[in-house]
Formats: C-alpha cells, sequence, structure tokens
C-alpha cells in the first residue's frame, strides 16, 4: 500500500488573502498591485483591483503623473487616475447589488483614509490585510466603527495540491 502524503489545509484567511494576491495581478498601478475581496459566510461577494476607471485609458499605457510629480505614496489621492481595490470591491458589490454590510474585506494592503471611510459607510464587520500602505490613519476610525482589524503574515505564494 501505498504511503499517502499529508497535506495541511490552509485557514480560511489564508485562502481569501491568497486569492486577494491573485485579484492583485490584473492591477495596473506602476506603483502598487493591489487586491481586494469581500467576504460573507466563507462566499466571495466581490472582487478589485486598483486601476483606471473602466474604458480608460490606465498608468501602464500612459505613465504616472504621481511619479513624474515625485508625491510620495499615500499623499495626493487625487492627482492619481486610478482608482482603489477597496472602491472597486464597493462599486463592483454595488453594480451587482449586493450588500457588504456585516462582510469581511481581504486587502493585499491596509487601506487609505479615503478607502477606510468607504468601507465604514458600507458596514463591513473585519478587514484582513498582510501589507501595509503609507497611511496609518484607517486605524483610529475603523477602532471607533468596531471594525475589526486583523494584519496577517504574507501568505505562500506556493499552491499546494495533489496531482
Amino acid at each position: 500500500m501505498a504511503k499517502q502524503k499529508k497535506i495541511e489545509r490552509i485557514s480560511a484567511d489564508e485562502y481569501f488573502l491568497k486569492i486577494a494576491s491573485v485579484v492583485a495581478e490584473r492591477a495596473t498601478c506602476r506603483r502598487h498591485n493591489v487586491g481586494a475581496i469581500a467576504v460573507r459566510d466563507k462566499h466571495i461577494l466581490a472582487t478589485g483591483y486598483n486601476g483606471a476607471p473602466s474604458g480608460q485609458k490606465d498608468c501602464l499605457e500612459l505613465g504616472c503623473l504621481r511619479d513624474e510629480l515625485g508625491i510620495p505614496s499615500g499623499e495626493r489621492h487625487e492627482i492619481c487616475r486610478g482608482v482603489h481595490a477597496e472602491q472597486n470591491v464597493i462599486i463592483q458589490s454595488s453594480l451587482h447589488g449586493i450588500s457588504l454590510e456585516r462582510s469581511t474585506v481581504y486587502c493585499t494592503h491596509t487601506p487609505c483614509v479615503l478607502c477606510a471611510k468607504m468601507l465604514v459607510n458600507a458596514g463591513i464587520k473585519r478587514f484582513v490585510s498582510y501589507g501595509t500602505y503609507n497611511d496609518r490613519e484607517f486605524l483610529d476610525l475603523f477602532k471607533e466603527a468596531g471594525i475589526e482589524i486583523d494584519i496577517k503574515e504574507r501568505p505562500s505564494s506556493r499552491i499546494k495540491y495533489l496531482d
């Protein structure tokens, strides 16, 4: 009888963070590839990544105005033509008539304060990430709103499966 391989099952948090990482691969930002997914009851509600508004030229094609002007990460968001991953996850859920109330958002980076305000108003209950963005103002806002913040280790990029 052949010896069976022992495979450890990853946690739900690691699973959803890995999926957010794959979503980030669609990003069109030259600075950060950010992916976000909204989950409720272990079911994915919507996904989002950072990039230009739908149907518009993106930064991969046009270049990055923020880089050209030397604007540091986390500042002067209005100059960027990109829509943040968290904003896109809210927009996608809205377009499809899905409420994010009581959901968990898994994201490759912590949110800027603008996205944090939107997530509070969307009614999320938990935010899980493994990367940090250069804007820490979300911490007090989430604490005041009662949103649980969970910063995890970056999940392995290795995909484990049996052939």
